[in-house]
């Protein structure tokens, strides 16, 4: 079974990030990036099925520019077999990079696909669901325990009310949440053998897909400040306080 996981180059976790002084995006010249944390316990959980026997070959797959290649390699150090970069300088949207993962998916022909349930980036958390529409393939989100029985794929769930389990018919798209497994630590030795690997590039033109995106930003600011509370001394206090700023009747 080959397995193809998504990964997306994203700002680290642990960085806050600034908005630029025109306030056109967030300036992310200079900050460290890495890989998604949601991506990154799809590749745990791919190479864990290939250790176990149950997966043949695992392919990882970055859209963006060449930058991505950290990523990726990243990913290589973790155990992957292959790595494409889907080349664009555009700005994908979830749309875009489901059309071009569904016409790589033509060509490489996975039996399951892995993604993280969301970026943290903009937390759109759409991909999957696209991709698993486009292919006409059941799909699972938010995954958090994961068993391949011969054609058929377990998938626990995190809902509102607990858990869930679904069974999903091969080939399948399912989208990790960081409860699925705890991502193994890559050593150095590692990651340098995986700077030697080759690594695929393929224009994104080259997939004929519309990756224009849909949406136009058109400013990004912050949050206003929260305004500071007051004490009261009382419950008495209290009640004054809130029928004199809301007119409420108590």
């Amino acid at each position: 079974m080959k397995i193809l996981v998504a990964v997306k180059r994203v700002v680290d976790y642990n960085i806050k990030v600034r908005i630029k002084a025109d306030g056109s995006d967030v300036d992310i010249d200079g900050v460290k990036m890495s890989v998604n944390p949601f991506d990154e316990n799809a590749i745990e959980e791919a190479i864990r099925l290939k250790e176990q026997g149950i997966a043949s070959e695992v392919v990882l797959v970055s859209l963006g520019s060449a930058a991505n290649q950290d990523v990726l390699r990243h990913g290589l150090a973790m155990g992957a077999d292959r790595a494409i970069l889907i080349e664009s300088s555009a700005n994908l949207e979830p749309l875009a990079v489901a059309k071009s993962l569904k016409a790589l998916f033509a060509r490489e022909q996975p039996q399951l696909i892995l993604l993280g349930k969301q970026a943290v980036d903009d937390d759109a958390g759409q991909t999957g669901q696209m991709l698993a529409a486009l292919l006409d393939y059941p799909q699972a989100t938010f995954a958090s325990a994961l068993e391949v029985n011969g054609s058929e794929v377990l998938v626990t769930r995190e809902v509102d009310g607990g858990t869930e389990t679904l069974a999903l018919k091969l080939p399948a798209v399912i989208t990790t949440d960081l409860r699925l497994n705890n991502p193994r630590f890559v050593k150095l030795p590692n990651l340098m053998m995986a700077r030697k690997k080759a690594l695929e590039t393929i224009s994104a033109t080259e997939l004929a897909v519309d990756v224009a995106p849909r949406h136009q930003l058109l400013k990004v600011a912050e949050p206003p400040a929260r305004k500071a509370g007051v004490k009261v001394g009382s419950v008495a206090e209290l009640l004054e306080k809130l029928r004199a700023h809301e007119g409420i009747t108590l």
